[in-house]
């Protein structure tokens, strides 16, 4: 009875699917994903904690890093700079974007417990050059950061654009300047035309608040052309960012967090799927993010670098396009 009840969902919503091509749909008040997904519950997220007890690799408690000062404080060409994890500083036509800011200690809504990071951010958040722009990928603790947010809308006065319903969220938290982008969405900022775009992901801040808020990435599109994938799993959608907005020069795509595969394939990408993506949007370059930061899965800390250029040496691609970034350092296309 409760295969059958899962199988009628999915007919239900798969109803919905080609409409959510022009923007996002909702079910009963949540959010849905392209390519619909059951959602784990608590019973599979306990299997894989328990799960996770054996199959689970350590990661060292902290790694020696640095820190670096961004080698330009606006820039005519493109500059990209992972700070790291989904953090990523844009440069291009004189304007600054940051993506997904995250400089605390933990990627949790509590202080002394929860995901730790384990290397400092590449750029200091009192270095980061002026930041005219903050794009949120979607909610979860890893990717919207209420006290980096604080700090830079107070310092910098930064607009911040992100999905649907996310605004109502930051104003009740006391930070400003926000405005909610449905899927396919554009806002224009100076020569950029900024386009939110789907992912195949989810999101929520507590225990019940699933899918409330819209997930996404964005395509940025001046003189030159940048997509932020922000967090998702593999799926068509890639191939439809193509068709309508054109390929992009350079693709920031995640390859981190995504073990084990039967519980993070979903909404996580792994190498192979990463550069699936890559070849789907006919990107240029790559460039992965989403990794070696938090522990959030059960892969080893190095893992998905080595995992990312195993798959270039055994397909025989070209590593030039696929670039593994040094957090902090400024790579100039």
């Amino acid at each position: 009875m409760y295969r059958l009840l899962i199988l009628l969902t999915l007919i239900m919503i798969s109803n919905h699917t080609y409409a959510s091509y022009e923007g996002a749909q909702k079910i009963d008040g949540k959010f849905i994903n392209i390519e619909p997904l059951p959602d784990k519950n608590f019973l599979a997220l306990l299997e894989w904690k328990i799960r996770g007890i054996e199959n689970s690799v350590s990661w060292p408690e902290k790694i020696k890093s640095s820190q670096f000062q961004p080698i330009a404080q606006r820039s005519d060409e493109l500059i990209i700079t992972v700070v790291n994890h989904a953090t990523v500083l844009i440069q291009v036509d004189k304007i600054n974007i940051l993506t997904d800011p995250h400089f605390s200690l933990r990627a949790s809504p509590l202080s002394f417990i929860g995901p730790k990071r384990v290397v400092k951010p590449g750029i200091a958040l009192e270095d980061l050059p002026p930041i005219d722009i903050i794009l949120i990928s979607h909610n979860h603790y890893d990717h919207l950061d209420l006290k980096s947010l604080r700090t830079l809308s107070k310092k910098h006065k930064s607009k911040i654009y992100a999905g649907l319903e996310t605004s109502k969220f930051l104003e009740s938290e006391k930070i400003k300047g926000s405005q909610d982008l449905d899927w396919w969405k554009s806002v224009n900022e100076g020569s950029l035309k900024i386009t939110f775009v789907p992912a195949q992901h989810w999101s929520a801040r507590g225990l019940f608040d699933k899918r409330e808020m819209l997930w996404g990435g964005f395509y940025i599109n001046g003189t030159r052309s940048v997509y932020f994938a922000g967090d998702t799993g593999y799926g068509t959608f890639f191939n439809l960012i193509k068709e309508r907005l054109g390929v992009p020069e350079i693709s920031l795509l995640p390859i981190g967090a995504y073990e084990p595969r039967w519980f993070m394939k979903s909404a996580h990408m792994n190498p192979p799927e990463a550069i699936q993506a890559f070849k789907d949007l006919e990107s240029y370059k790559m460039i992965g993010i989403h990794f070696g930061t938090f522990k959030l899965t059960d892969e080893g800390y190095s893992e998905p670098e080595e995992f990312l250029r195993k798959e270039i040496k055994k397909n025989s691609l070209d590593e030039r396009l696929f670039i593994i970034p040094k957090f902090g350092r400024a790579i100039k296309i």
